[in-house]
């Protein structure tokens, strides 16, 4: 279990990136959504131990993070959302060369652990390719496999889907499932996809503060015959927009199809439908909270 307790965090510049956040994170994946700006990175740098915070509290299990850093870099694995490789090393040797950072000396036992991380991430048949000749998907896969170097019991990962095409998003995040089942794994993301496919346990943050947390199905559940729908002009979306709670638009066919969130019919030609966990992050945006 992490735990997180009125963590604030305010730069020289005089942004506050966190104002008490609150938080209780279980073994599985752990969805943390929030727009571009959000406080998100901050929070991770600073559970990662690459930055102090003015107050608070952060424990996983018994080890207190902020006032033992080194104690919980041991048995932590980050992707943050840049991250750099050597162009002319291939993947094999990269891995070795941080297994011996992680503290892997014995030689045989750090290569048992870098073949099965290799097979783990899909990247065995290309060990022995530079990273340079590596595809997003594939770098994304390569640095899951760095953080899970050590047996880490703690995995941080920081938008890790930007930027990957479809086919490369859903192989990262079928990996990703397989390795969030026994430890606690940290995704941080503004794709509300991302969080819906994977996360049993997820939280909204938005201007350094945690605006709703659960389960998304619960937090779906209680949107429920309060999502309307239809088909309308641009001209009726502004119209809408100053009498109703609009959620979301989006163009299918050439056409604008208006989300809404309401007790009642809007008005003719809605309909209800099935909330998502879309209308979830929205309308908590919109709203502050989801009450």
């Amino acid at each position: 279990m992490l735990r997180i307790q009125g963590l604030s965090k305010t730069y020289p510049n005089g942004v506050q990136a966190l104002r008490g956040i609150d938080l209780e994170i279980p073994t599985g994946m752990f969805g943390l959504l929030g727009p571009n700006g959000a406080g998100k990175s901050t929070l991770m740098r600073t559970i990662a131990t690459l930055q102090g915070a003015d107050c608070g509290l952060i424990h996983l299990g018994d080890c207190d993070v902020l006032r033992e850093p080194e104690q919980i870099r041991r048995v932590l694995g980050y992707l943050p959302q840049e991250f750099g490789l050597y162009a002319n090393i291939t993947a094999e040797a990269m891995l070795d060369h941080l297994a011996v950072l992680k503290g892997l000396r014995d030689r045989r036992e750090r290569k048992t652990a870098i073949t099965d991380l290799m097979q783990l991430t899909d990247l065995w048949d290309v060990r022995r390719q530079r990273l340079g000749t590596f595809s997003g998907g594939m770098r994304q896969r390569f640095g899951i496999a760095q953080a899970l170097l050590g047996d880490p019991k703690l995995i941080i990962v920081d938008e890790p889907t930007a930027g990957l095409d479809p086919e490369g998003r859903q192989r990262f995040l079928n990996l990703l499932g397989r390795v969030g089942r026994d430890i606690v794994v940290l995704l941080s993301t503004h794709i509300v996809a991302d969080v819906g496919e994977l996360c049993t346990n997820m939280a909204i943050i938005n201007e350094g503060r945690v605006l709703v947390a659960g389960d998304p199905r619960d937090l779906v559940k209680r949107c429920a015959g309060r999502i309307w729908q239809r088909t309308v002009s641009d001209e009726d979306v502004d119209a809408y927009r100053t009498t109703q709670e609009v959620l979301s638009t989006r163009l299918f066919a050439g056409r604008t199809i208006v989300r809404i969130y309401s007790g009642t019919t809007p008005g003719e030609g809605f309909a209800p439908v099935e909330p998502d966990l879309e209308d979830v992050y929205f309308l908590t945006l919109r709203a502050g909270d989801l009450n």
